[in-house]
């Protein structure tokens, strides 16, 4: 098995090789030159990761966690893309503590492509660990941190019936007075998400708290209105 820092090494030349220099730059703009890129489209990410595995493995314990950091460090945006690839890949098998790996992924080159999806992989992870919701999320909500806040308020969204509507209800209402748009972007998608199982439940919540964001507010009642 490579070291964390061989495998970081081979994973850049690979994608490097496969990059597209002129998608790249448009890659860049699209997301505000914050980050560079190789110009590979998610698809070959994906791909590619998959071919990376099938080669080299996937390190176990602190090696991943340490190839995870490492990625997700790097300038280009693919590699930290691979870092999400890996962790996704094996979390099933991860013990409850690997919570913390998800928050400092979470709070590294943070933007809205790498928390959402990370968002999705925590949900995940608390349906295995379902003790760890209350303590982890209210530990977050109170950290001040933007990019944790805004996985507290979406990891539920593929709950459905299952979602605990009073945790996400509570957590909207401690961040109503947010201006921070992916707070009001994500308190909107939460409820919009829910209102296709709990319409009534929704409609309720945005009629009697006239003091949410008008974001939120549109964003929630989005789907409902569409489908009438």
């Amino acid at each position: 098995m490579l070291t964390p820092e061989e495998y970081l090494h081979h994973v850049k030349q690979l994608f490097q090789s496969a990059g597209n220099p002129k998608r790249a730059r448009g890659q860049m703009a699209y997301m505000r030159h914050q980050f560079e890129y190789y110009g590979l489209r998610s698809p070959e990410v994906a791909a590619l990761s998959k071919k990376i595995f099938a080669g080299k493995g996937i390190p176990e314990g602190d090696e991943l966690k340490t190839l995870a950091r490492l990625c997700m460090d790097d300038e280009y945006r693919e590699v930290n893309y691979f870092a999400l690839e890996m962790v996704q890949k094996v979390q099933k098998k991860q013990p409850e503590a690997f919570i913390s790996l998800f928050e400092e992924l979470i709070t590294t080159r943070s933007w809205w492509d790498t928390v959402d999806w990370l968002a999705k992989l925590v949900g995940i992870h608390f349906k295995k660990y379902p003790h760890l919701i209350l303590p982890v999320t209210e530990r977050w909500m109170a950290s001040g941190n933007m990019w944790l806040q805004r996985v507290c308020l979406i990891f539920q969204l593929p709950y459905k019936e299952k979602t605990d509507a009073g945790l996400m209800f509570r957590y909207i209402l401690e961040l109503q007075d947010s201006s921070e748009f992916f707070i009001q972007k994500a308190a909107g998608w939460a409820l919009r998400q829910y209102s296709k199982t709990n319409a009534e439940a929704v409609t309720n919540f945005i009629e009697n708290h006239p003091d949410l964001a008008p974001l939120t507010k549109r964003e929630g009642l989005k789907w409902l209105k569409k489908n009438g």
